[in-house]
């Protein structure tokens, strides 16, 4: 990280598909650069993340026009995640700002941030004030991932707060220390912990395009989230064996009691088939989650890289 008097600050920019808002992004960058540049120097890093439309080359002509850009171009779309990892592996600023290219997160607000920063505050979130830009059913999602995750996992992520924050070089070097590959970055923000603060700001309308990111991407986004730090689904499920099993232990005392007290009654095939449909069913569905957390262990001992770069423009 910088060590020099005059301290520098490193946006990290992760673009997918973003053709049409490349330039509208970095003028509102520069007009932030302009503000800030008596004491700060600032860099972007720009991270395209295999994008299938000509943002690559919207990059390198806007590197052309504003020097303070450095492109990293992926070889294929790896996910915000990875971007986002890779944009932190190679900022070289005293604080780091995650910051979304579709200016729903306004730049202006950074200025805030470094000043919350300079007061000594390691972490300064930015945490939206509404989600008026979502859909319905991504506000209510949005709002019990946040109640459920935190009441089984081991770090409480705060609600509304997204990637957007700043962060101070040495909360940097944590999560880069961090090993896994399947990466939930906003639970490895939290989890890092350091001094941190909040500051509120109202999410602006996209400007060009479309999210790339729909209920499907969300659901699995959310699942993610959950085994990534909670081994609870995985306890729910031995305390529900247990449960079924108790049930199970005391009909089969009744049977037992009403056979010697009553004589064998014939059997019904309707009990005998919801019994073995839900006890199937609850079987298959513990296997699914067993699944989860296997298929989290088979990726992380591959041990593959989290993105690879195919050029690196500085």
């Amino acid at each position: 990280m910088n060590s020099a008097a005059r301290k520098k600050i490193s946006l990290v920019a992760p673009f997918y598909n973003e053709e049409n808002g490349v330039f509208a992004f970095f003028e509102r960058i520069e007009a932030l650069r302009l503000h800030v540049q008596d004491r700060y120097d600032l860099e972007v890093v720009a991270v395209n993340d295999g994008s299938r439309d000509k943002t690559l080359e919207k990059l390198i002509e806007a590197k052309a026009v504003w020097s303070f850009i450095k492109v990293i171009d992926f070889s294929r779309n790896f996910g915000k995640e990875a971007a986002l990892s890779a944009g932190l592996d190679h900022a070289s600023g005293d604080a780091v700002v995650p910051i979304d290219s579709d200016l729903q997160h306004p730049p202006e607000m950074v200025i805030e941030m470094i000043q919350k920063w300079e007061e000594g505050f390691e972490v300064v979130l930015a945490k939206r004030t509404d989600r008026d830009t979502d859909r319905a059913v991504q506000r209510v999602t949005a709002n019990y991932f946040y109640r459920l995750h935190n009441s089984i996992s081991d770090i409480d992520i705060p609600a509304d707060v997204g990637d957007f924050r700043l962060m101070d070089a040495k909360v940097v070097e944590a999560i880069k220390a961090l090993p896994e590959s399947r990466r939930f970055m906003k639970g490895l923000f939290a989890w890092v912990g350091f001094k941190t603060t909040t500051l509120e700001y109202k999410v602006a309308a996209r400007e060009h395009g479309h999210t790339s990111f729909n209920t499907w991407k969300l659901w699995n986004f959310a699942i993610e989230g959950i085994t990534s730090f909670s081994s609870v689904p995985l306890r729910v499920w031995t305390y529900l064996g247990f449960a079924i099993s108790s049930l199970a232990f005391l009909y089969g005392i009744y049977l037992i009691l009403k056979t010697l007290f009553f004589g064998i009654d014939t059997p019904g095939y309707a009990s005998i088939m919801i019994a073995i449909l839900f006890t199937s069913g609850v079987q298959l569905i513990g296997i699914g989650v067993l699944g989860e957390y296997m298929g989290r262990i088979f990726a992380e001992s591959k041990r593959r890289p989290v993105y690879i770069i195919r050029e690196i423009i500085s």
